[in-house]
């Protein structure tokens, strides 16, 4: 009977695809609660504890706790991530198990979102991380490992999906308000106001939302920049607007639809070789999304599109010196998909196909617009073996430009009790190379601007296997894991680079790396009570280039992260957060090599308190002990915000 108790469990919360029928459950008697379940790891629901893959969740609460701009705040203290610095002027990116950014694939309810081909991958995803507004955010979910054979390329370091808030029939309203002052170096203050607003407009029929949000970071300036006048942050304006509404037509059926718009601009100076540069970029993002969700007697149904238009201009000194005018690029992203989910058996049977246009045009690369389409289906089977549930998924890709790929999926859980399972899986995942490169009329600029580097149509896609195995037990007052990796990839795609006695003006991309991704995890939390309770994690990654036998740039071993929650009175709590980061090895482009940056630490104390039922406010500080990086990391400017005290609230009605 295990496999039925299973079955019905999933099926119970089984919302199709992550989330697309919440607003079906404003007219249920009872509704569903998906605060901590995970969705993304197989597209229907589990706890932590029955999913297939290594996978955490942020909710709304701990949100609210601490000042959080973007996705990279919001996960950066989850076990296995780790947020690198990836620009001079404080850009930054999510990595996953020691893989570069590239390899994360950013989701927002289960839809990619993607810039990465009108940026190019020098600027990482710091963009894509900022498009979502946090006050529109009900929970975050983290799988860690490849997931092609649900989401295809781009999964092969692991998934970051944000579910946003739904409405519902009842009339909600909030606004809330945050500032942040560093007090190290000069500026750098951080304002953030957002409002929120959902209800019915027809009872029982018509439900929408609205959220807006506004952020305003000035540039902060450090002694320990080695150029005066020069950025260690850069200035960010971005104002966001989203909206969406459900039309319910009946108790199985809804018509969802929403709408948002970003405005994003940057601006930062920074050290060119010894010379004062200023960096300019602007972008605007515009989305439109359209879903039929259904849930049926014996099967739950979606179908969808969703339109993403990302236009960038690049005002930059380089690019302007260097090319004579400002840079206009715009990506367009279509998708069209489908899916069903339906037990069939003791089999819960979830299958889907999706159809993806990019086109790109810019107006100092391409000699035209360029399209590139790709089409997939993929079929998951959920079932149980006594005490063991197996999870067997394939996903079928077809590039327009680079063929066929199939990513297929096994993973096993087997429960030796009711709070205890073992858990294991291997996979095969695929990264196509993009149009920047793989597109010989699109060249970018590096090397500070004194080269080039041009698309490769010869490229192959990359490819990985990878495996992880491991133990997890939860209950009421424990939680305590660990998981042991490894992730092989092949064909890594890699741009020549100066090095000593090699500087050429025009370089390209090569499938020449190997590389394996080697490690583990340890995670754990424990109640002491109802107000007092511990949480820790630890991440060691090996992540070495087998051609060379050296360690991948930006991926330190050791990544620790430790907290302590206390709910000290009824209305006020209290967190501390301590973050470690290991050594790491940093490219240094003046020595035109990579050198060894040591560990750092930070320590950050935050303090809620619910002055009235609407009312909450918050307070704390970040970086306590004001730790700096090393001489390494300052040599290319690569710096750690000081100590930084925030004060904030939020009103509810």
């Amino acid at each position: 009977m295990s496999f039925v108790r299973n079955i019905n469990r999933r099926r119970a919360i089984s919302v199709g695809v992550l989330g697309g029928l919440l607003p079906l459950a404003a007219l249920a008697d009872n509704a569903l609660t998906l605060d901590s379940s995970i969705v993304t790891a197989t597209q229907t629901a589990h706890s932590q504890l029955s999913v297939p893959a290594s996978a955490s969740v942020i909710t709304r609460a701990e949100l609210d706790k601490m000042p959080v701009y973007d996705l990279a705040d919001a996960v950066k203290r989850l076990p296995g991530v780790h947020i690198n610095t990836s620009s001079a002027f404080g850009r930054k990116e999510i990595k996953i198990r020691g893989m570069d950014s590239d390899y994360t694939l950013l989701l927002v309810n289960g839809r990619r979102i993607n810039s990465r081909d009108a940026l190019t991958s020098n600027y990482a995803n710091d963009f894509d991380l900022s498009s979502i507004p946090m006050a529109a955010v009900e929970r975050i979910e983290v799988i860690r490992g490849p997931m092609s054979s649900l989401y295809g390329a781009d999964a092969l370091g692991g998934v970051v999906n944000v579910i946003l808030r739904q409405p519902t029939n009842a009339t909600e309203a909030g606004v809330a308000y945050s500032y942040e002052h560093p007090t190290e170096g000069d500026h750098g203050d951080a304002h953030q106001a957002s409002g929120y607003l959902s209800g019915a407009l027809i009872e029982n029929k018509l439900l929408g939302n609205l959220i807006i949000q506004s952020t305003d970071q000035a540039a902060w300036q450090s002694d320990q920049l080695s150029l005066k006048g020069t950025d260690a942050a850069e200035q960010r304006q971005g104002d966001s607007v989203l909206g969406s509404l459900s039309w319910l037509l009946d108790e199985q059926q809804s018509i969802d639809l929403d709408i948002s718009h970003r405005e994003d601009d940057r601006k930062a100076r920074w050290n060119n070789f010894g010379t004062l540069v200023t960096n300019v970029q602007d972008m605007e993002r515009s989305t439109f999304g359209l879903a039929h969700n259904g849930s049926w007697d014996s099967f739950d149904s979606r179908v969808r599109y969703y339109y993403e238009e990302v236009e960038l201009t690049d005002d930059s000194q380089i690019m302007t010196r260097l090319r004579g005018r400002v840079g206009e690029v715009e990506q367009d992203n279509h998708t069209l998909d489908g899916q069903v989910s339906t037990t069939l058996g003791s089999h819960l049977l979830t299958a889907g196909s999706e159809l993806r246009r990019t086109t790109l045009s810019h107006n100092q690369n391409l000699g035209k617009e360029t399209e590139v389409d790709q089409q997939a289906v993929y079929l998951q089977d959920e079932f149980s073996l006594g005490a063991l549930d197996i999870t067997l998924g394939g996903r079928w890709d077809d590039h327009e430009v680079y063929g066929g790929e199939f990513s297929p999926r096994l993973y096993g859980i087997y429960n030796l009790t009711d709070n205890w399972v073992l858990k294991g899986g291997a996979g095969k995942a695929f990264k196509a190379p993009d149009i920047t490169q793989s597109d010989d009329s699109y060249s970018v600029l590096a090397c500070r601007g004194m080269c080039q580097i041009v698309g490769n149509p010869d490229l192959k896609p990359e490819t990985s296997v990878s495996y992880e195995l491991g133990t997890l037990y939860q209950d009421q007052r424990l939680q305590a894991g660990i998981m042991f990796f490894n992730n092989d990839i092949e064909d890594m795609i890699v741009s020549d680079s100066w090095r000593a006695g090699y500087r050429p003006a025009v370089m390209t991309y090569t499938n020449v790396s190997k590389a394996r991704i080697r490690g583990y995890e340890l995670q754990g939390r424990y109640a002491f009570s109802d107000a007092l309770a511990a949480r820790a994690n630890y991440t060691y990654s090996d992540a070495e280039d087998r051609d060379t036998d050296k360690p991948l740039n930006y991926s330190p071993q050791h990544v620790g992260n430790i907290g302590l929650d206390w709910q000290a009175l009824p209305k006020l709590g209290l967190n501390l957060d301590y973050q470690y980061t290991g050594s790491q090895m940093l490219v240094v482009p003046t020595k035109s090599a990579s050198f060894e940056s040591g560990a750092y630490h930070t320590l950050s104390l935050g303090t809620q308190f619910q002055a009235t039922r609407e009312l909450a406010l918050k307070a704390g500080l970040n970086n306590l002990t004001n730790t700096k990086r090393d001489d390494v990391a300052q040599s290319i400017d690569h710096i750690l915000m000081g100590r930084t005290f925030f004060v904030g609230f939020s009103y509810d009605l």
